[in-house]
């Protein structure tokens, strides 16, 4: 086992252990950007009207199930698109920067951007079918229904149908958007991290413990949030389309924001901002452990 597959399943390992804890969010998040779906604010009836109150609404209408509903999906979507960013984050970065810099250990904010968009892009490209069906499966609701309606009995009854009638362009419908999206956040993450992880070390006098695993994170968390949220709006409308409302990115945009205004990318905000923070805080503290336990296991293989 190479330190790149280590990395690949120390990441995956990691982003699954937070999803299982943030996907309610993730759920209440999804129908918040979908409500009033190309409506002016006065036809909007709005059934979600902040996180803990559709968290509440969802579980008392549809229960458990439904609240964590796609999180099959998301286990498949999180380990291919965490373990491509936490995996080849890294190797690409050391590429880079030794041949620009002939150093693999300097530093480069520009090489650490281009390092993390690039990670986070392929991993969203891989993993694009798995968050179209579990967005689906998030935002359909018998009782509260928001957006265009999929009644899939699973992941894999998703995947059947979509490929039925939509063929296997469908599969990957919105995926431009996913990697945007996905390029946005990855272009952040991994090098805010670090970042303050360098900065609360050398300043603040923290040593690598679970504490500054924790803060770090969290800043992360912070920024990602705010540079993500918008393109992360437009791929949740371009997952749950079929090809009927948008033909593309800033098609989406422009019709989203001519009839719902200029905020409507903003929707949901506050749910991805408490779905996001300990998502990352999670994901990047369980990835300091499980690439720790890694490289350990793999020490031991080619030693022995």
């Amino acid at each position: 086992m190479s330190t790149k597959v280590g990395g690949f399943l120390a990441g995956g390992i990691a982003a699954c252990g937070a999803v299982t804890v943030t996907h309610p969010f993730e759920t209440v998040k999804t129908r918040l950007q979908l409500q009033g779906e190309l409506a002016a604010k006065s036809e909007t009836k709005r059934l979600y009207t902040g996180v803990f109150q559709g968290v509440r609404v969802i579980v008392v209408n549809e229960g458990v199930r439904g609240i964590l509903a796609g999180l099959g999906a998301a286990y498949c979507y999180q380990t291919l698109l965490n373990g491509c960013r936490l995996g080849f984050y890294e190797p690409i970065r050391a590429v880079l920067t030794t041949a620009t810099h002939g150093n693999s250990q300097s530093q480069s904010a520009i090489i650490n951007l281009i390092s993390g968009a690039s990670s986070g892009i392929l991993g969203a490209a891989i993993g694009s079918p798995f968050f179209l069906v579990k967005t689906r499966l998030q935002s359909y609701s018998p009782f509260l229904p928001v957006g265009t309606q999929h009644k899939y009995k699973s992941a894999t009854d998703g995947f059947k149908k979509i490929y039925a009638t939509e063929g296997f362009r469908g599969l990957y419908r919105g995926v431009g958007a996913a990697m945007v999206r996905t390029g946005f956040g990855s272009s952040v993450q991994l090098p805010t991290y670090y970042f303050a992880k360098r900065r609360l070390e050398t300043y603040g006098g923290m040593k690598d413990t679970p504490a500054l695993h924790l803060a770090a994170s969290a800043a992360s968390g912070f920024v990602v949030c705010c540079v993500m949220h918008p393109p992360d709006t437009v791929m949740s409308r371009m997952y749950n389309q079929t090809g009927n409302l948008y033909s593309g990115i800033w098609d989406c945009v422009k019709k989203t924001i001519m009839t719902e205004g200029p905020l409507a990318i903003y929707k949901g905000y506050f749910a991805h901002l408490a779905r996001i923070l300990p998502h990352t805080i999670l994901t990047l503290t369980l990835a300091e452990q499980t690439t720790k336990i890694a490289k350990q296991i793999e020490q031991r293989i080619f030693l022995d």
